[in-house]
């Protein structure tokens, strides 16, 4: 999965300093990232190659450490190369952890992005120098990065999953059943709720499988395999889903994409290798 760059290590402990050679600098506009593409390859501007103003420590990955740029000037990383590109191309490529730097970074950018300003008093936020925290210094309300928990559901029924395409969005292929835990449930509720919601059926014998955070929706995933309980007649929620179906365990594709826990899911299925459900 995207996070899975072993055995590179993740480090996000937040320790405010500055950045020196061979640390990174990541600039964002909108939902696009400043890269050079070299064949399979994606670069991120490094320190020595311009400059930033007051950049913002991020996170370190092994002793590499990364910063967000500020708004400047940015002609010097151009005429070497570095254009500004869909966050998406961080799903492909190679440099898996760079890939994965450039996506986490994203989140961190536009939560920066939308606490500049309190939403209790109207204030200007600041920078706490402690922790990775946006702080107003007229009424105090603090605010910490947006983590939205969300659940990953393969509905399985003996050698058959249900598998889905989303309504109205970029992705098109095949999915699972997905969606947000709201306000007073568990997460197992939100895995039956969502399950009844979009496709009308009930399921038992829930059973986890891992966790993912998904920088590109501020979400922080839970992966469930759980079994049909009755009737595998679909109602489908036409607003949030095109289609829903049972698909064999061997008519499953392989798929090239190794970031998500969706994906992977599916893949266990099809090997046969999903955890056992508990009765």
């Amino acid at each position: 999965m995207i996070q899975d760059i072993a055995p590179k290590i993740y480090k996000n402990e937040y320790q405010p300093q500055l950045p020196g050679p061979g640390d990174h600098l990541l600039f964002y506009e909108g939902r696009k990232i400043l890269v050079k593409k070299d064949g399979p390859y994606i670069k991120l501007p490094v320190y020595e190659e311009g400059c930033a103003e007051e950049p913002r420590y991020l996170f370190a990955i092994d002793e590499k450490k990364f910063f967000l740029g500020g708004g400047q000037d940015i002609d010097p990383f151009l005429k070497q190369g570095y254009q500004y590109e869909d966050i998406r191309i961080l799903r492909t490529g190679e440099s898996k952890h760079l890939r994965f730097a450039g996506v986490t970074g994203w989140q961190l950018f536009q939560w920066y992005e939308s606490r500049r300003f309190c939403g209790r008093c109207g204030a200007s936020m600041v920078h706490d120098d402690k922790e990775r925290m946006m702080r107003c210094p007229e009424c105090g309300l603090m605010e910490f990065p947006k983590i939205c928990p969300a659940v990953i559901i393969a509905v399985t029924d003996g050698d058959r999953i249900l598998m889905s395409k989303y309504a109205g969005r970029e992705y098109t292929s095949y999915a699972l059943l997905a969606g947000f835990a709201e306000v007073g449930e568990s997460i197992e509720e939100t895995v039956k709720r969502e399950v009844m919601e979009e496709v009308g059926l009930k399921v038992r014998n829930l059973t986890y499988y891992k966790s993912q955070p998904w920088s590109f929706s501020d979400t922080l995933l839970f992966g469930f395999f759980c079994q049909l309980d009755g009737s595998d007649q679909i109602r489908l929620d036409r607003q949030e889903l095109s289609l829903a179906e049972w698909v064999n365990r061997e008519e499953i594709k392989e798929q090239p994409d190794d970031l998500s826990l969706t994906n992977e899911m599916m893949q266990v299925f099809k090997r046969g290798e999903e955890p056992c459900h508990r009765n």
